[in-house]
């Protein structure tokens, strides 16, 4: 399968030369026995045309979905030309751009930031998925979808985050909030050394990083995306 994984972001500067690029974590996430394209979407660059790849991962990134940037604007743009038979997954801001660009409503959240190992229930099962009853998995996010776009089922998701897995009825789509693609190496120096505008309350802060020395789901959502891509269901 040619995959085209739509590279939003990256890791920041402290870390880049100790740890992939998103792109490459997605990729690895999925693993082999594809071939992957890596558009930089940050640089203005996507795909000349939606059927060129099998399937598009779409990766985090640190930008807002509302923010007034021209990529984000032409990436919405490409996500509504995705033949909706075409496979779709996006990660954390993935999730957040795929539910506005198809008609949810993204914004940051009154809650404040969710940090460490979130842990979802799961309230509906899709065959590509296994027996799990919850998931928990890396996370790193004040924006979240607010509301889910017309069509999309919540699989999902918590208190802090009730939307955490979306998946669509009229096209072949799947978003997660979280990241299965971070390592809790990598979760721990990303969310150690975070410090936004609005410091996070130090408590919290240390809970969420004593959080992730506990085992993750990150590689079975990796399978739970391969198999939503391999078996077209």
């Amino acid at each position: 399968m040619k995959i085209g994984i739509l590279e939003t972001g990256n890791p920041p500067e402290r870390l880049a030369a100790n740890y992939p690029t998103y792109g490459r974590m997605v990729a690895d996430l999925v693993g082999p026995g594809h071939a992957y394209t890596h558009y930089p979407v940050l640089d203005g660059v996507l795909p000349a045309d939606a059927s060129v790849e099998d399937a598009y991962l779409v990766t985090g990134s640190p930008a807002g979905v509302y923010e007034p940037l021209p990529w984000i604007a032409a990436l919405v743009a490409f996500l509504r030309s995705v033949p909706a038979t075409t496979p779709l997954v996006g990660i954390c801001f993935g999730h957040q751009v795929m539910a506005a660009a198809f008609g949810g409503r993204v914004a940051k959240s009154e809650k404040g930031w969710g940090l460490g190992l979130h842990t979802y229930a799961v309230h509906e099962r899709a065959p590509w998925m296994d027996d799990a009853t919850d998931i928990a998995v890396p996370a790193i996010h004040q924006d979240q979808v607010l509301e889910k776009p017309p069509g999309a089922r919540t699989l999902a998701g918590n208190a802090f985050t009730p939307h955490g897995v979306l998946a669509y009825d009229e096209r072949r789509a799947l978003s997660f909030q979280v990241h299965p693609e971070f390592t809790a190496d990598y979760a721990t120096a990303l969310i150690a050394g975070h410090r936004p505008e609005v410091p996070h309350v130090p408590a919290i802060h240390e809970t969420a990083l004593a959080s992730l020395t506990r085992p993750g789901d990150g590689p079975r959502l990796g399978g739970w995306i391969r198999r939503f891509l391999e078996t077209g269901t």
